[in-house]
C-alpha cells in the first residue's frame, strides 16, 4: 500500500498509510503541514516504498520528515526501491524538507522522483544523501528525478552513485560522503543569491553542496537559503483566508 497525502481544493485532506504514515501537524484554510513517520524499519533489501502527493490548485502543503532513513546492508539481496510522485495543480505550493537518506555499506537503493507541475505551481525539495554510517564507505544508490511543467520536461536527472570509483571523482563527491541538494521547480532563485546553482532551461533552479560528515555538519549557504525560500512560499500561503 502506498503512502498518500492529497490536499483537496477546499483544503481538506485525503491521507493513506503505507511504509510512511502521514500525521497532520497543522491545517489552516487551504494550507496543511504534514509529517511523514515510518511505520516500520526502512530500508531493507527488497523493500518498495511508494509515496503519492497531490495538491490542488491554490493550495499549499509542507511535508516534514521526523527522522533520517537508513538503507541497511542487503547482504546481496535485491535493491530497495523508493518511488515518489508529486502532482501540483495551478498556483499550488509544495515544500518538502526531507531528512537524510543514509546508505549503509552493503545497501542497494533505487530511488525515483516524478513531479508534475501546472502553470504557477512551485515545488521545493531539500534532500540529503549520506553514503555510509560512521566508519563506512557507503553502499549503492541510483537516484532519478523527472519533473514536467504542463506536460513538458523541466528537469531530467539520473544521479548514479553505484560505482565507488566514479563517485570518488572530483567532479562528483571526491572524498566527501554527504550531498545536499535543494531543487526549486516552477520558479528560479536569483542568480548568485545562494551560491553556485544550475539554472534550468525553464523556471527552476538546482543547487548542491558537498559536505564532510560529522556529528554536526556545519550549516552551509543552502540551509540559509532554504529557510528564506520556505518562508516566501508558505507565508502567506496561497489561497489562505
Amino acid at each position: 500500500m502506498s503512502t498518500r497525502v492529497v490536499v483537496r481544493a477546499d483544503g481538506s485532506l485525503d491521507l493513506g498509510v503505507g511504509a510512511l504514515a502521514p500525521k497532520v501537524l497543522q491545517r489552516s484554510g487551504r494550507h496543511a503541514r504534514v509529517a511523514l513517520v515510518g511505520t516500520r524499519a526502512l530500508l531493507l533489501s527488497g523493500d518498495r516504498v511508494d509515496v503519492h502527493v497531490e495538491v490542488a490548485a491554490g493550495c499549499s502543503l509542507e511535508l516534514v520528515e521526523v527522522a533520517a532513513t537508513v538503507a541497511y546492508d542487503g547482504r546481496g539481496g535485491p535493491p530497495a526501491h523508493w518511488c515518489t510522485t508529486v502532482v501540483a495543480g495551478p498556483d499550488a505550493r509544495v515544500v518538502w524538507d526531507a531528512q537524510p537518506l543514509v546508505v549503509a555499506t552493503g545497501a542497494d537503493v533505487d530511488r525515483t522522483v516524478r513531479i508534475d507541475l501546472a502553470t504557477g505551481a512551485v515545488v521545493a525539495l531539500r534532500e540529503d544523501v549520506v553514503l555510509g554510517r560512521t566508519g563506512e564507505a557507503g553502499g549503492r544508490l541510483r537516484s532519478r528525478t523527472h519533473a514536467r511543467l504542463d506536460g513538458e520536461d523541466l528537469l531530467v536527472e539520473d544521479l548514479d552513485l553505484r560505482d565507488p570509483a566514479l563517485r570518488r571523482s572530483p567532479a562528483v563527491l571526491g572524498t566527501a560522503r554527504q550531498l545536499r541538494t535543494v531543487t526549486v521547480l516552477g520558479r528560479r532563485w536569483e542568480e548568485g543569491a545562494c551560491g553556485p546553482a544550475l539554472q534550468l532551461d525553464g523556471p527552476g533552479t538546482l543547487a548542491r553542496e558537498v559536505l564532510g560528515v560529522g556529528p554536526e555538519p556545519a550549516a552551509g549557504a543552502l540551509d540559509r537559503c532554504w529557510d528564506t525560500l520556505r518562508r516566501e512560499l508558505l507565508s502567506p500561503s496561497p489561497g489562505a483566508t
